[in-house]
């Protein structure tokens, strides 16, 4: 079986990342690891989800007819979280969501997305939301 691990923010580039790591999922009758990870240094992160948002994903999930494990952890850095759970799980693909960027943005690419394009032993499939 395919395990794919998504990157999963409760926002439009996690949503994105969220809905083709299902494709991805029902294409290669693989499972989804979902994982919403924070560095914790600050009082509100809105990336990290909240019991009502978890709820609410548990919902869309559950119509999507695959197996899935939704996983949130805290840690020095979220790259690595994400990382360490591809690692755990054995993960064949990593999907995440990408950012917009400014044209002096364009240059570097944000430090998460980067951490795990670089340094994932899968493949990697950084997605965007559709305009």
């Amino acid at each position: 079986m395919t395990t794919i691990v998504v990157g999963w923010t409760p926002d439009e580039y996690g949503e994105a990342a969220l809905a083709r790591a299902i494709d991805e999922a029902k294409l290669r009758d693989g499972k989804v690891v979902v994982v919403n990870a924070t560095r914790g240094d600050a009082l509100v992160d809105e990336r990290y989800a909240d019991e009502d948002e978890l709820a609410a994903l548990a919902v869309e999930l559950g119509g999507a007819g695959i197996e899935v494990d939704v996983r949130r952890s805290m840690g020095a850095d979220v790259g690595d979280q994400v990382l360490s759970v591809a690692g755990d799980v054995s993960a064949d693909l990593v999907v995440i969501g990408l950012r917009r960027r400014s044209p002096v943005g364009k240059l570097l690419m944000g430090s998460v997305a980067q951490r795990i394009l670089l340094g994932a032993d899968c493949a990697v499939l950084a997605v965007k939301p559709q305009e």
